[in-house]
């Protein structure tokens, strides 16, 4: 039996008598999405970027997003519409912001619950800190290591988080219910969830030890038949995988990646797909079903229309439209800000704490051999807190791109915060040095083309060099006489201490040569690291790019 079960039968029941499906003009559905808000409570730095709309070859960026905003356009979006459901496409926490990963994300569940948030799929984000802490954030309950930091005690998630494809190994159940089942003026309407099937890559090992992410597709339309006997029609699936349009955040011309292929082989009793994970907006037709996007961090918000047929009880019609979130069209809802204010008044005065300054924005954008500015820093800083024999005796650290979530922007005469310095690394990972020999560490850097249309380059600290041809075959594609440590050339049967986080250290972003490090040491925090680093180092500059080296 699945998880989802109980759901179905309390929802069936729940459903309207016969005559109510005798009306003859449809019932009309409006679904509100959105995906990837990653706890971004306030509106994020920047907005959202679109077509300029008197110059389309230009873009032009508009303040938008935010919990308080945001709660308004839902609330406004419901308004003259009898039938209305708020839903999401996963990454609702994890990567967040300083006032909601300070607190574990609690304030994020918290605020989305005040919206009216019915049901969510559960994203690869939301296995962070593993699957015990997913199943805390719906169900309530303390922190088991920080405990209980919040203004009130964490009840959990009032919406139900969904995760169809999602399985434990050991009992063959999925770790969520599989969907759920909401009626609309007598016609029931199955939200389905899923977690993307490349999940295990993305998150620690550990914290997705024990489960199994099956087949998107295949798991939805393994369901399709359980849902008909159920006299379910209407299937709305909202999925955490994406793909990449190359039109403005209302359009869908071009688009590719992953949601494309995994629509195409749904079932066709699918008539809706809200999708997520690319921080991508678009509308889309592909293979005649309704396929949406809200990009990210709140800054949109899509209203779906459906007209629902009361004699077959399936859709006969639907659109959308990507409403964004303006600041200055929407006004701040004041249930949201009493909310947020009470997270503040705890964790401001931590978030202001000064950390040093910058001279000019230091941007986490890679350049074409994969190396940032802002991800040199943060290499050098976890170089620096470990360099110490008593702290590792590190010669060499590596860190994760995925790791690195936001530019710390130059503003306030170039002033950095503690805020600003864990906005960027908002994991909160901890350091572990290590021993590999050089010729692991080149077969380490081969992993970063383990997905050659999604390469991982790792950020490197300053000292370390080396040359990569994208020409060559994958798993042959580091030069290897061009590993380089101050100067001297790597020789493959040395040992070199190493510093990687503790989410590498464990295989995390399939760089499973790591697991292969011997005498581990635990250090201090990577976002701890990166402070002490900007309070030594300030006014701190943008190195030249120049550690790694890409020849084709």
């Amino acid at each position: 039996m699945r998880h989802s079960l109980p759901l179905i039968f309390s929802a069936v029941m729940l459903a309207a008598p016969a005559p109510a499906l005798a009306q003859s003009a449809p019932v009309e559905l409006r679904i509100l999405a959105i995906n990837d808000f990653h706890g971004y409570l306030q509106p994020p730095p920047g907005g959202i970027r679109i077509a300029d709309p008197e110059d389309k070859t230009k873009k032009i960026a508009l303040e938008a997003g935010g919990a308080e905003h945001m709660a308004t356009a839902v609330r406004q979006l419901r308004d003259g519409h009898a039938n209305t459901i708020f839903v999401a496409a996963g990454d609702l926490i994890g990567a967040s912001p300083f006032l909601s990963a300070m607190f574990h994300d609690e304030p994020t569940i918290e605020s989305l619950d005040m919206m009216g948030l019915a049901v969510a799929a559960v994203g690869n984000h939301e296995f962070d800190e593993g699957k015990n802490e997913l199943l805390r954030m719906q169900n309530g309950g303390c922190h088991p290591i920080d405990g209980c930091r919040g203004p009130h005690p964490f009840l959990g998630a009032k919406f139900r988080y969904l995760a169809a494809s999602t399985f434990e190994k050991r009992t063959g159940k999925t770790v969520l219910p599989a969907y759920a089942i909401r009626v609309f003026g007598g016609i029931p309407v199955a939200f389905i969830g899923l977690t993307l099937k490349g999940t295990p890559n993305l998150v620690a090992p550990t914290g997705v030890a024990g489960l199994e992410f099956r087949d998107e597709a295949d798991t939805v339309n393994a369901l399709v038949p359980e849902l008909k006997a159920h006299g379910v029609e209407a299937v709305v699936v909202l999925i955490h995988e994406g793909g990449f349009p190359t039109g403005d955040y209302n359009e869908c011309p071009g688009i590719s990646g992953p949601i494309v292929d995994i629509v195409k082989k749904f079932d066709r009793a699918v008539d809706v797909v809200v999708s997520g994970h690319t921080h991508r907006p678009y509308v889309c037709d592909i293979d005649g079903r309704l396929v949406t996007s809200a990009d990210k961090y709140g800054t949109i918000v899509t209203a779906i229309d459906l007209k629902l047929d009361p004699a077959t009880r399936d859709v006969i019609s639907a659109k959308a439209d990507n409403v964004i979130v303006r600041t200055d069209a929407f006004a701040k809802d004041s249930q949201q800000t009493a909310l947020l204010d009470s997270y503040d008044r705890l964790a401001a005065p931590i978030a202001s704490r000064p950390a040093g300054s910058i001279t000019e924005t230091l941007s986490r954008m890679p350049n074409a051999s994969g190396e940032s500015v802002l991800g040199d820093i943060i290499a050098d800083a976890q170089l620096a807190a470990t360099r110490a024999e008593t702290n590792g005796g590190a010669v060499i650290a590596f860190t994760n791109p995925g790791g690195v979530r936001s530019d710390i922007t130059r503003k306030d005469g170039g002033a950095v915060t503690y805020g600003d310095v864990f906005a960027s690394q908002p994991f909160r990972n901890q350091l572990v040095t290590l021993t590999l020999t050089g010729m692991q560490i080149k077969n380490m850097l081969e992993q970063q083309w383990l997905d050659p249309k999604r390469p991982r380059i790792l950020h490197v600290s300053a000292g370390f060099s080396y040359s990569w041809d994208g020409a060559r075959p994958v798993g042959d594609r580091v030069v290897a006489d061009s590993l380089s440590l101050n100067g001297v050339r790597i020789d493959p049967a040395t040992n070199y201490r190493i510093t990687v986080n503790n989410f590498l250290a464990v295989g995390g972003d399939g760089f499973t040569v790591l697991t292969e490090g011997t005498a581990p040491q635990v250090g201090v925090y990577d976002v701890d690291a990166l402070y002490a680093y900007f309070r030594a180092n300030s006014p701190i500059a943008p190195a030249p790019g120049n550690r790694i080296v890409r020849m084709n």
